[in-house]
């Protein structure tokens, strides 16, 4: 272990790639990324945490960089020469954006693979993205032929989900069909002419109260599908604020991704990937 005062403000790999240390990027990145550098009195360390003169930052060479990697909530179903699916908690960005490059789902598995196989080289390929609210299945190639292939087939991929959401449809079951548009804001709408078709089919497996628990399979994969046309529906996801929720009795966004099936790309088989809805989404339909 050896210990740094640091002299000037600055963020935490600009400084290790400097000296005293004068680490390569790759060094310091690992070093951060398996927890073996700390700064004193700062939690959660990143590459772009501020340092600030007279902190003190402390490196154990003696942790292993091969060590487990960290999965952050994330649980992986299913792992083969081919697809990979994991089971992602809410509040876990699929992949990286502006705010967040490391924390992620695509990085966290890249570096369980690299861990796993010893190798570099090895990497996933996202198939599909899921919203950061949005737990549950998600599926990833392990080349870029693969996901070249399961996206080619996407409309014969099987995918469900489960969303609790504000009062009850006038039907027990029926199918949605809108077009949505992503405007300047970011935000997704429904309009009369324009953009892109989206059609979900739902169910209504429960009613509870002012509240009802929905089985959806998705037809297309449209950004924020599901949210925008419940919303429009007149029934907003329990916890979607954005698109018009008044509660939130879960302290999370309503919607769990609970199954995906499919005929694996290399042997033809049909296979089929489950997730129970998570305990939290589960209490909010049962609340009185």
């Amino acid at each position: 272990m050896t210990q740094f005062r640091v002299e000037s403000r600055c963020e935490l790999l600009t400084w290790l790639l400097g000296p005293p240390t004068s680490l390569s990027r790759k060094r310091a990145k690992d070093l951060i990324r398996f927890g073996a550098v700390t700064v004193q009195h700062k939690r959660n360390v990143r590459h772009d945490t501020r340092l600030e003169p007279g902190d003190l930052v402390i490196i154990s060479t003696a942790k292993r960089l091969d060590a487990p990697v960290e999965l952050h909530g994330l649980r992986i179903v299913h792992l083969d020469d081919a697809v990979i699916v994991v089971d992602k908690p809410a509040g876990l960005l699929s992949m990286g954006s502006a705010r967040e490059k490391e924390l992620t789902a695509h990085r966290i598995l890249n570096e369980h693979l690299k861990s796993l196989t010893k190798s570099p080289e090895q990497q996933a390929f996202i198939v599909h993205r899921l919203d950061r609210e949005t737990s549950g299945l998600m599926l990833f190639a392990r080349s870029e032929r693969i996901r070249a292939e399961l996206q080619r087939n996407w409309k014969s991929i099987t995918k469900k989900y489960l969303a609790v959401v504000e009062g009850t449809p006038s039907r027990t079951e029926g199918t949605l069909k809108d077009r949505l548009l992503e405007d300047k804001s970011l935000r997704v709408r429904v309009v009369e002419q324009g953009g892109e078709l989206a059609i979900t089919h739902y169910r209504v497996l429960k009613r509870r109260g002012n509240r009802s628990l929905l089985e959806l399979e998705l037809e297309t994969g449209r950004k924020n599908q599901i949210r925008v046309q419940l919303a429009a529906l007149g029934h907003p996801i329990i916890g979607d604020r954005k698109y018009g929720a008044k509660t939130d009795l879960a302290r999370r966004l309503a919607l769990h991704s609970c199954e995906l099936s499919f005929r694996h790309p290399v042997s033809g088989a049909p296979i089929k990937f489950v997730s129970a809805m998570p305990p939290r989404l589960g209490a909010v339909i049962q609340l009185r």
